[in-house]
């Protein structure tokens, strides 16, 4: 059961669509060159999580792109046409669901954007690699970690509709059986997940770290690390941003992956070699996330 509201300008809350029919244009620039942008945020017992951070990175990455969308309000009010649709149907009292955000370029010469939210259940992966753990690769993503700087119209760190790379990495992965990917640079640093944000724990002269790799190494801010960092640096961690390498992954106390949906997955082993576990800093990162809205 998937629920679909687009947002129209002659619907203030938005126009509720038949998610089993089809509903986009041929033509529409979002599915012919992947040109828009997107969120995905989880929604626990009917409350959105970290709501205005999502809404604040979809218009970073659409001005990153040069395309209008919506403003806040519009997406506020469609989302919650979306949930208030949702709570009617069998699935209402699942404890968690899924939005996502979508905004296109929209049917090409048309100059005007096409944008929707949905709402569905998260898929039974991200619980068990929640519970799990994962196994992870190491993969060169191509380029070096300053990049970003020199070629801004790649739009490395915006979070847009181009996910052929990503999720041909994690079909790669899955063939060499693992489950998920940590992309390097060419330069040797730590990037990100295709999805998700590399976290870091480790004990340096009796201090306790989380540490992420660069931000302006080209990755995607995170938005569930961001609120983490927050949490954990009231709750007596140091903090940090790398730089990150592969050393750094297989020497540390803990490494997550993190991410709005599958929230925290705790990496078991890289390219086959068993990492440090920590299920007590598991718990304790998990319960600073539980709190967070």
């Amino acid at each position: 059961m998937t629920v679909l509201v687009f947002l129209d300008p002659s619907r203030e809350h938005g126009r509720i669509a038949d998610a089993g029919q089809p509903q986009l244009m041929a033509t529409d620039l979002g599915t012919t060159r992947g040109d828009g942008v997107f969120e995905s945020l989880l929604v626990v017992r009917g409350t959105p999580r970290k709501l205005q951070a999502h809404l604040d990175r979809l218009g970073h990455s659409a001005d990153a792109m040069k395309l209008e969308i919506p403003d806040q309000q519009s997406w506020r009010k469609a989302i919650t046409t979306a949930l208030d649709e949702f709570a009617a149907t069998e699935q209402a009292d699942a404890p968690e669901i899924v939005l996502k955000l979508i905004s296109t370029r929209g049917v090409e010469g048309t100059g005007r954007p096409t944008s929707w939210v949905s709402a569905f259940l998260p898929s039974p992966t991200a619980h068990r690699q929640r519970e799990h753990g994962i196994d992870v690769l190491l993969l060169d993503r191509g380029y070096d970690s300053t990049l970003s700087d020199r070629a801004p119209w790649l739009l490395l760190g915006a979070k847009t509709l181009s996910y052929a790379v990503n999720m041909a990495a994690i079909r790669y992965a899955a063939e060499q059986g693992a489950d998920d990917v940590i992309f390097t640079s060419s330069d040797g640093k730590v990037l990100e997940g295709p999805t998700a944000t590399v976290l870091v724990a480790r004990t340096h002269d009796g201090v306790r770290e989380l540490l992420t790799p660069r931000r302006d190494s080209g990755i995607l801010p995170g938005t569930t690390q961001g609120a983490l960092f927050s949490a954990a640096g009231q709750a007596g961690w140091k903090l940090g941003y790398g730089p990150l390498e592969p050393s750094d992954l297989m020497e540390a106390d803990g490494v997550w992956l993190v991410s709005s949906i599958r929230l925290l997955a705790p990496v078991n082993s890289i390219d086959g070699t068993p990492v440090a576990t920590s299920p007590s800093l598991t718990t304790e990162l998990g319960g600073l996330l539980e709190k967070i809205v």
